[in-house]
Parts: structure tokens; sequence; C-alpha cells
């Protein structure tokens, strides 16, 4: 079943890369195969945009209710609630990246297979397949990050044939990441024209290559990855390419898509290619939203008091309360009410029209995180706070209207970047791999016993299984420990 799907997966990328096309020619789509197609420069650009569809596998919910950031509502599906309190097993629906992220991996493979073979502009050729190595990285980054070592394939699954493969180690994984972002940002742009604003740039590469090498350093003071993860962040502030909005709401606006501080952004156009996160979020059956409100997790009372009163961050990131036809409802952080639950609506695009329908681009890598890796990275590297590791932080800071920070020791300075961090990227697929990388998930986990979760956290759980699934179709793959 695994292998019939990832084929259909291979052959939907050719049929969907057409897609995009505003007149399709319904005749010529039929006659399509791989041998047929990947012959024009237009058939290269078509393929590397489904690559870009494909950004978009991790769901926020995973990393929200696997935390202590989010609490499921305890009605609808029982996985989420399963999954909240760790009692998780490979069956559950919610971690399963795997699947759509191999989809993704195969898809930059075909780009990077089959472009060399395409008579077009050199350099547009060598961009393109620049471009599916980042975005092959990031899925692969996922991967590691979810599940430890997995299996690495680098080449296009055309066949069958060969698709039942062992894990390779989390350090080979790595250097494969390590690899495809090097040779990529050797090759990309600092920038693009307007019309190509949101394609991957040579400081997105380094961007994620800073996020790798601080997540490779771990726990580990003395590891050589926190001075690389400092030096490749540098790079990215050095180029003065990406920079802050003045005010945090606008980098989460419909103007901000290509935007100066959205590095890397899985792009929505609203009711065309939308998606449903505000709505999702929002109060059950709230009248502000088509077809009303979904409330599948609410904040917990800990990541909404951890932000300052005066954090200008907390009102863009939180619903407390809504007006319609001149009715104002004020919303709760302990109201068990779904209906009158507090609620994120960081990503809700107000224009949407339909269910599924919201544009706001969904933040992968934005400037702000890149600034906050450099001053947990430096202050690692140099066992103590530098004054460039505090401009980072205090630039992030100010902008919530938060006084800078001074006189931190080492440790202090830590745990302020870890707090700046929980706050400026909730909501944006950041808190749990913070949590698993600096060695706090099994403790902040059991800290969050809001609506009785009573979550049955272990040391294993850093990992999440191997879904069902993949398992079953593939014999070769051991699962995680402890699943």
């Amino acid at each position: 079943m695994i292998k019939q799907t990832i084929y259909m997966l291979m052959v939907g990328t050719l049929l969907t890369g057409t897609a995009c096309e505003k007149q399709l020619d319904i005749a010529s789509v039929t006659n399509l195969t791989n041998a047929t197609y990947y012959k024009t420069a237009e058939d290269a650009k078509s393929a590397l945009g489904v690559c870009y569809k494909n950004m978009g596998v991790l769901d926020p919910f995973p990393d929200l209710v696997t935390t202590d950031d989010a609490v499921p509502f305890l009605s609808g599906a029982a996985d989420r609630v399963l999954l909240w309190r760790y009692n998780l097993t490979p069956s559950n629906s919610f971690i399963n990246v795997y699947s759509g992220a191999y989809a993704g991996i195969n898809r930059s493979n075909t780009v990077i297979d089959r472009l060399p073979g395409i008579p077009m502009n050199e350099d547009l050729k060598n961009r393109y397949i620049a471009e599916a190595k980042v975005l092959r990285a990031l899925h692969y980054f996922n991967l590691v990050r979810l599940y430890g070592g997995v299996p690495i394939t680098i080449t296009e699954t055309a066949t069958l044939e060969g698709l039942d493969i062992p894990r390779k180690s989390v350090d080979e994984v790595y250097a494969q990441i390590e690899k495809d972002l090097t040779e990529a940002e050797n090759v990309l742009p600092p920038s693009y024209p307007a019309a190509d604003a949101g394609r991957v740039t040579a400081g997105a590469a380094k961007g994620l290559l800073a996020k790798v090498y601080l997540t490779r350093a771990g726990t580990d003071k003395s590891s050589p990855f926190w001075a690389r993860a400092a030096a490749k962040a540098k790079e990215v502030i050095d180029q003065k390419v990406y920079g802050l909005y003045d005010n945090f709401a606008d980098a989460f606006a419909l103007t901000a898509r290509g935007g100066k501080e959205n590095m890397l952004e899985v792009q929505y156009l609203t009711d065309v290619y939308g998606h449903g996160t505000g709505r999702g979020y929002g109060p059950r059956a709230a009248p502000i939203f088509p077809g009303g409100g979904s409330a599948i997790a609410r904040p917990t009372e800990s990541l909404f008091n951890a932000y300052a009163a005066n954090d200008k961050r907390k009102p863009v990131t939180f619903m407390t309360s809504y007006t319609y036809n001149g009715v104002t409802t004020n919303l709760s952080i302990t109201d068990p009410d779904p209906s009158k639950a507090v609620s994120f609506q960081k990503l809700w695009d107000r224009s949407a029209k339909t269910n599924g329908g919201e544009g706001t681009s969904r933040p992968v890598l934005r400037y702000a995180d890149v600034l906050l890796i450099y001053a947990e990275a430096a202050n690692e590297a140099a066992g103590a706070p530098t004054v460039e590791a505090y401009t980072a932080l205090n630039d992030v800071r100010a902008r919530a209207g938060l006084a800078d920070l001074s006189g931190l020791s080492y440790q202090a300075f830590k745990e302020a970047v870890w707090l700046e961090r929980r706050l400026e990227l909730a909501f944006e697929n950041n808190r749990r791999f913070d949590l698993v990388r600096t060695g706090r998930l099994v403790d902040a986990v059991k800290a969050e016993n809001g609506y009785n979760r009573n979550a049955q956290i272990q040391p294993f759980h850093v990992l999440f299984p191997i879904p069902l699934s993949v398992m079953d179709a593939s014999p070769t793959l051991e699962q995680n420990p402890g699943y």
C-alpha cells in the first residue's frame, strides 16, 4: 500500500505542476508522462512550484498540545486528547508527518534529477535545483527532529522498486541536510524581484543552516555547533537583506507575503488556496468566522500569563474578546466552555469568506528567529552574553515594547532567550523542537497540568513513533524505542 501511495504521489507531482496554469489544455495533460514532460524551462518552473506547495506538512496542533502551550478541547477527535496526555501510539493520526515529508522529498528529488537534462538558462537551472535542495533539507530536518534517524533517498522514485529502505543514523541525516544547504547557499541569490518574492534565498538557506547547527548543539556546552550556529546566523544579519517590521502584527499580515521578515513561509491566497488556522483555533461557533470557529485547542494559562501586560505581542497572538453585530463577547483563559475560550489569532485572515480560505502565510523561518538563534548561540560559544548577543535579543524585545536586558549571567541570559523564543514564536511550530533540543520537554509537560492533563510522558517521547501505516508497509524499518 505505501509503495503504491508513494508512486501515485510521484505521478501526482507531474500533474499538479501543470494545474497551476490559468488555462489548462486537458488533452495535453492526459498525454503527459515522464518522457514528455520535463522538456522546457516552464516545465522546470512548474515542477519546482509543486515542491513549494509541500512545505506546509507541519500542522501547529502537535507542536502545541505535546508541549506546555495549548490544551485540546476534550470533545472531538479522540486522538487529540490522547496525544496531549501522551497516551501515544503509532496509530495516532496527528503524528504522521512522515508521508507528507517524503512526498515533498520525492518532488525535490525529481527537480534535482530531471532539470540537468532540460535545455534552459544554466544560471536559472542551477538556481531552481538549489531551491529544491533547501526544500528537501527542510523536510529531512523536520523528519529527524520528530522521528530521529530516517531513510535517506536523494534520487527520484520513479518505480515501486527500492522504496523499502532502512533507517540511517541521525548524524547521517544531518550530514545530508548540511550538504544540501551548504551547496544551495552558494548558488542562491540574496533576494528576488517582487514577482518572485517568497522564493528561497541564500539568506534563507543560511538561516535554516544556523537552526540546524543550534539543534545539533543540543545540551552540550562544549559543542562546536554553537560557534557554527552563531557564525551562520551572523552571516544572515550582516547581509542586511532581512529585518523586523516595526509592528509585530505586520509580520503576519497579508501584505507580509514575501516581505522582509518572512525568510521561509508557506504562502496562501485568500479564498483560493488557503488554510483554516484562524477559524480552527478560534472560539467554537463564533459568528465572526465563516461557518463558526472550530476551537480544536486553546492556549494554556502558563503561556498566556508568560507575556508581560505591556507586551505588544500578546494582543496579536491571542483573541480575548470579539464584537459581532454590536455585541462584545469576552473570552476567558480558564473557562472550559469552548465558545468562551481565549484563542490563538496570530494567523487569522479576517478577509477570508470561506472555511479554510485564509491567505496569511504560515511562517517556517522568520528573521526574529535568526536573531534569537544568534543570541543563544553567541552566549553559549563565548560562555557569557556578548554585546552582539544582547543587541540581537534586545532588537526582538524592543519591538515587543519591552525594556532592554543587560548585566545577565550566562545562565540568566540563556533562560531569557528561551523565554523570548516561546513568546515571539508561539503558534509557529517551534516550541516542541526548542524543548527537545534543550532537554526540557519532559519537565515542561509535567509542569503543565491544567484541565487534569496528567500526561504520561516518558523520556523516549522526545521522538514520535514511526506511523503504523509506514511500519506495516516497510518491514525493514525499526520502530523508535518505547513504542
